[in-house]
């Protein structure tokens, strides 16, 4: 009762080399998607090319709850994609998959098949299912905006143009750090 299915695709406005190179770049994660990713941490590098890599992070959706878990990177193809296992308060399997459009549009997939571990989620899964899955749709359009303007700042030609962007989206219930670190 505790598995899900999420699907989710994105154009952005980008190659699927810059596309890959931040997604890669994780320590980055919670400056860039703070809506999400409150904090992270790479535990370990991994082989060249990123197998192996594992790291810690500490998530949230727009539900007042939070979530810690870990992913692995299982396989790489660059700059096509990669596959992470997660394990904590997730459990499962994703798969970012990218393919360019045209020269400046890459179409992003991301494939997350996943079982609540969490007691809460994993408790409430048959009754709060619908509310579960808006979260995650959220989660992930808050992250289709949060890259477009991540690619937008480091493509801006100057430090001034950059301090002009938008910042990205923060959550949407301010979390003290403090108490629940991952690091």
């Amino acid at each position: 009762m505790s598995a899900y299915h999420f699907t989710t695709r994105w154009i952005i406005p980008a190659t699927c080399v810059e596309v890959y190179r931040t997604l890669e770049a994780v320590e980055d994660l919670s400056r860039w998607w703070p809506s999400v990713y409150l904090d992270v941490k790479q535990l370990e590098k991994g082989q060249p090319g990123g197998v192996g890599k594992r790291v810690m992070l500490y998530t949230k959706g727009f539900l007042p709850y939070t979530l810690k878990w870990q992913f692995v990177v299982t396989h790489t193809e660059f700059p096509y994609g990669f596959s992470l296992e997660a394990i904590g308060d997730f459990a499962g399997t994703g798969e970012w998959t990218f393919r360019q459009l045209d020269d400046d549009q890459c179409e992003v997939i991301y494939d997350w098949r996943i079982s609540a571990e969490k007691p809460l989620l994993k408790k409430l899964s048959w009754l709060l299912r619908p509310v579960f899955s808006a979260n995650h749709h959220w989660a992930m359009r808050k992250g289709e905006e949060s890259l477009a303007l991540e690619l937008q700042r480091r493509r801006a030609p100057s430090q001034a143009a950059r301090a002009g962007l938008p910042r990205p989206p923060g959550p949407v219930f301010p979390h003290n750090l403090t108490d629940n670190r991952v690091l």
